[in-house]
């Protein structure tokens, strides 16, 4: 899906702290537009996570506003219920968001508390779960599954609710590089068919290849927003913020440098597509 000049999702100079004083966000201003994939980069402790809670509702700013298409959050029941049926959110640990006995039944949870009938929740869980590859596994034991697999039926679970936006907290931690290749494909369709996905990462190298932007948060506020391809040109900054910078940028600008490569084209996102390059300058990979 091509991104729109829409904002979906909006945090306006939002702070807040924590009872023990702790500071989770800090006049914190970010925008979040449709169709957009944006990776949201920070080490730990940078209010990634809190930022999350912000914009599902289960904190509340204690300075500033979010905003919903342009409008303040509802934070009443009805408001909070709607807001939790357009935006979905996967936290990291699989396991402190799956609750029922089979696969089938997790993915229900959601849509039979929106008081649907059984017919519809009936499609949206086969739907869900065929989206994310685990149409056959509905009938098997959560404890049963792969912690890939878990990972995959907490999206199952959240796409059955049929959010407009996806929300994931280190998607790609604690899995092997096929789970999180399969896992990308999975993100990738679901973009195709026009969900808007925020992925919070430690992962440079994925951000830089798989994002439309990138925003960067330091001490609760963001600290930096570029478009993913404007990468290559600001690796000083990335460097300054402590999360890396991605490889196959820096090994793009190495062979520039001795001569290998052109800055004629485009900076390449992957390794494929810098091998491509190479290939076609004849240069040996």
């Amino acid at each position: 899906m091509t991104p729109t000049g829409k904002s979906i999702l909006e945090l306006c100079g939002v702070s807040y702290r924590y009872p023990d004083g702790s500071r989770g966000l800090d006049d914190c201003s970010i925008s979040f537009h449709q169709g957009r994939r944006t990776a949201l980069l920070g080490l730990n402790g940078a209010g990634k996570t809190t930022l999350f809670l912000q914009c599902n509702g289960v904190l509340r700013p204690q300075a500033g506003q979010v905003l919903l298409d342009g409008t303040p959050l509802d934070y009443g029941r009805k408001g909070l219920r709607r807001l939790r049926s357009r935006i979905g959110v996967v936290f990291q640990n699989p396991d402190a968001q799956l609750f029922s006995a089979s696969v089938r039944e997790d993915v229900s949870f959601g849509p039979l508390n929106l008081g649907l009938t059984t017919e519809v929740v009936r499609d949206r869980v086969e739907r869900s779960l065929t989206a994310v590859g685990m149409a056959s596994h509905a009938d098997r034991p959560v404890h049963a599954m792969s912690y890939g697999q878990k990972k995959r039926v907490c999206i199952a679970g959240v796409l059955a609710m049929e959010p407009e936006l996806l929300i994931l907290d280190e998607p790609m931690a604690g899995l092997d590089a096929a789970m999180q290749a399969e896992l990308t494909v999975v993100l990738e369709r679901l973009h195709d068919s026009g969900m808007t996905i925020i992925i919070a990462t430690h992962d440079i190298d994925f951000a830089y290849q798989w994002a439309d932007r990138v925003s960067v948060l330091e001490t609760g506020r963001c600290a930096a927003n570029w478009p993913a391809s404007e990468l290559p040109w600001v690796l000083e900054r990335l460097e300054s913020f402590g999360i890396g910078i991605p490889r196959v940028a820096q090994l793009h600008h190495s062979l520039m440098a001795a001569g290998l490569a052109s800055g004629d084209t485009p900076p390449p996102r992957s390794h494929q597509q810098l091998l491509d390059q190479l290939a076609i300058l004849r240069v040996p990979a």
